[in-house]
């Protein structure tokens, strides 16, 4: 596969020394674009793609530390190795602080150390490609199910939030990340509005996957509330260390609404809202139970009213 590589370098020995290094690599084919000035550089960037950028942070249009801002920021997503001599070595660590990945001293360059930095940087380019697809793909899955998730680190501390549960507990990802989950997940008992455990908490600390217990409301940050359902589990390390934990959770208010009403349509009359035929059998199976196990008698009273309709 050939590469093209980007020399910014004033000086024409030092470009001449790379050039001929990079022509005898065996393992892979280079085509050099050598320029003297940050300027050209940067229009040639505009131009073509390039796999790596090798710059002399000292040019005759910029000096130190802000060429390379200079050149970052016009190609943020291109690799950047430093060429720097004896004396500029602190610039050019300064530069692989803020993004560079790697810098050459000039007096020592020659065909090895120049080619092995170069398919170094190519190595770790396509593996960060590859990652960052991969974690594209990971936040677009997440983002596109229709239930929300929760993510902590093992000290309880919320790490990720997806877009359905930003919009359920009130708090974008930024604003939660590194809080305590039950500040973000604020959770009572539907019934008695007591506070219910941290569902998180109890993953961890049992190393297995938990649900919250029926009728639990979720509080919004704006006070709005919701009825949900959960299933909490651990989030382990390839060493199978339990590293934290993920709840997925959704809103059960309509569906619970629903079925409740459903079952009073089957449970009571629809003329007049008064308990039907099913009910009256559930209840009365129920009263011959109870009056059997505390044996005592049971009286039922049967009114038949003429005309009833009318």
């Amino acid at each position: 596969m050939e590469h093209h590589v980007l020399l910014i370098e004033s000086n024409p020995a030092v470009a001449s020394a790379v050039q001929a290094a990079l022509a005898g690599d065996r393992e892979g084919a280079f085509v050099i674009e050598w320029v003297r000035q940050l300027a050209d550089g940067i229009d040639s960037l505009k131009k073509e793609t390039m796999t790596a950028v090798f710059l002399d942070l000292f040019l005759p249009d910029s000096q130190g530390i802000d060429t390379f801002l200079k050149l970052s920021l016009a190609a943020p997503y291109v690799p950047i190795v430093v060429l720097g001599d004896l004396g500029e070595e602190e610039t050019a660590k300064e530069a692989v602080i803020r993004g560079a990945y790697d810098y050459l001293l000039k007096n020592h360059l020659d065909s090895y150390s120049l080619a092995r930095a170069l398919h170094s940087v190519i190595a770790r380019k396509t593996a960060e490609d590859a990652l960052f697809l991969e974690k594209e793909r990971a936040q677009i899955t997440l983002n596109s199910i229709g239930d929300a998730v929760i993510t902590t680190d093992i000290s309880g501390n919320v790490t990720y939030l997806n877009q359905i549960a930003e919009v359920m507990t009130g708090w974008s990802g930024k604003e939660a990340s590194g809080r305590p989950f039950a500040e973000v997940f604020h959770i009572v008992d539907g019934d008695t509005r007591e506070a219910v455990r941290n569902p998180m908490e109890l993953a961890v600390k049992q190393d297995q996957t938990v649900r919250l217990a029926s009728h639990c409301v979720l509080i919004r940050r704006d006070g709005w509330e919701a009825s949900i359902e959960d299933s909490t589990a651990p989030i382990h390390s390839r060493h199978g260390q339990v590293v934290g934990a993920v709840i997925v959770f959704h809103d059960v208010g309509e569906a619970r609404t629903m079925a409740l009403k459903m079952t009073r349509l089957a449970q009571h009359d629809l003329l007049t809202d008064l308990p039907n035929r099913l009910l009256l059998n559930d209840r009365i199976t129920q009263a011959i139970s109870l009056a059997r196990r505390q044996s005592k008698p049971l009286a039922v009273l049967f009114l038949d009213l003429n005309g009833f309709k009318h």
